[in-house]
């Protein structure tokens, strides 16, 4: 596997963790981080967005963009992903169905809404391309 590592703690984390931070940069140079839902999937990591978020607006001037997951209590079990962003139009083929099954639950029970309606709400796909994973 490519940058992203295919064994280990950061890919267990990666493959198990709901949410992580994206930080992007605003026009004046202020990072801007923010909670998202992500998947890994082929070499890259995916988010949706609502089409007028701020770090939409920052990737498109900037496509570096650092994302971490949550720290465990003491500080420890660190994972950081420094990565290029692009924003495209659409998932690619397959990977909208494997993000739903991995939020489904929380779609429906903790943002009482639908699929279909979180989809058309978070329209803006981001793909994370890694450059470099640090974890400690």
């Amino acid at each position: 596997m490519g940058i992203l590592p295919d064994s280990g703690r950061a890919a267990e984390r990666l493959d198990r963790d709901a949410v992580a931070w994206i930080t992007s940069v605003t026009a004046s140079g202020q990072p801007q981080s923010s909670v998202v839902w992500f998947l890994v999937h082929d070499e890259a990591i995916y988010i949706g967005s609502k089409p007028t978020s701020p770090k939409v607006a920052n990737i498109g001037a900037n496509s570096k963009v650092s994302l971490h997951l949550n720290s465990d209590a003491n500080g420890l079990d660190v994972v950081t992903v420094d990565s290029d962003a692009e924003i495209l139009d659409a998932y690619p083929p397959g990977v909208q169905d494997v993000y739903l099954a991995k939020y489904e639950r929380k779609i429906r029970e903790e943002l009482q809404t639908t699929p279909d309606a979180l989809l058309a709400e978070y329209s803006t796909i981001v793909r994370i391309t890694p450059r470099r994973v640090r974890v400690y």
